[in-house]
């Protein structure tokens, strides 16, 4: 059960490595774009392209979709990026339901785990399988891996490390729980308090708005959190007041004290444009006009005059 290309090679490592998968279960197809045309998932489309058994309920205790699954008969579910499901849906398989959360559960429970570890600096993140139980991210470890992330990496690299690794995982999780080789462990032995969770909550328009109040590091990281999607953003205010909004897909942190108001600009005009938080700057590297396409800041410059009566809010 999944939805978007996370989900893909994990189920595409099942399919490549001889596993019976008896069916898949991914969203009901999409309008998109200007015409309104449907869209697969990307499940979806690699289910269809080595023709596996597909459901796409729009509701998960719809009594024909539960006959569906029922028919199926299949000894386990694993779940990668797809929707909560009900108790009769995932206490169906006598194996029980898995799920392939990208973080080091218990930390970073909720929909975006790799951008929120990337916006709060972590240095390590991880994935993790655990059964399904009634509350979200909540049920015991199956097992778990470790990865590093980069000072200066971006969600979109952590993304696709994660994803490559995380097909593993659940490949290895499978022939464990096969074997019967395995101690699932109950989440609250990681932690004393709720208080010591860091949380990874679902994105919206405002959380990716950049504060310039903040410090250079959090600027920065949350910068390399958004990117490449959905993008963190500010607006830029032309010395006549008009506003237009910009997209930050990549920047350059750089700590130097200075007494610029936030969100102040210093720029040569031509190649560079840095702009004043707590602490230091930010290097506009890369990014995109409301209507335009991304482009490199040196492009920019070159049919977008931007002066150090700019600012950024």
């Amino acid at each position: 059960m999944g939805t978007p290309d996370f989900a893909v090679e994990s189920l595409k490592a099942l399919v490549e490595g001889g596993y019976n998968v008896v069916g898949v279960i991914t969203m009901p197809d999409k309008p998109a774009g200007r015409g309104h045309k449907l869209q697969y998932s990307a499940v979806k489309e690699y289910a269809l392209s080595v023709n596996l058994p597909l459901l796409q309920p729009e509701k998960l205790k719809d009594e024909q979709f539960l006959a569906e699954l029922k028919e199926w008969n299949a000894d386990l579910q694993i779940v990668v990026a797809f929707r909560m499901l009900p108790e009769v849906v995932w206490n169906m398989p006598r194996l029980g339901t898995f799920n392939l959360h990208a973080s080091l559960l218990p930390q970073y429970r909720g929909a975006a785990p790799i951008n929120w570890a990337v916006i709060n600096g972590e240095k390590e993140t991880g994935a993790t399988t655990f059964f399904l139980t009634h509350e979200i991210d909540t049920g015991k470890i199956i097992k778990q891996i470790r990865l590093s992330i980069g000072e200066d990496e971006n969600v979109g690299s952590v993304h696709d490390r994660l994803m490559k690794q995380g097909a593993t995982l659940v490949t290895d999780t499978v022939d464990a729980i096969l074997q019967g080789d395995i101690e699932a462990i109950d989440q609250s032995k990681f932690y004393q308090s709720e208080t010591d969770l860091k949380a990874a909550p679902k994105i919206f328009k405002e959380t990716c708005r950049i504060d310039w109040n903040a410090p250079v590091h959090a600027v920065y990281n949350l910068i390399r959190g958004m990117s490449p999607y959905p993008a963190a953003w500010s607006e830029f205010v032309t010395p006549e007041g008009e506003q237009l909004m910009v997209k930050i897909l990549e920047a350059q942190k750089i700590e130097e004290p200075h007494t610029l108001p936030a969100g102040s600009i210093r720029t040569d005009g031509k190649s560079s444009v840095d702009v004043a938080a707590e602490g230091g700057f930010i290097r506009l590297k890369n990014l995109q006009l409301a209507g335009k396409k991304r482009m490199e800041i040196k492009d920019l410059l070159n049919g977008f005059k931007i002066t150090d009566e700019f600012k950024l809010i």
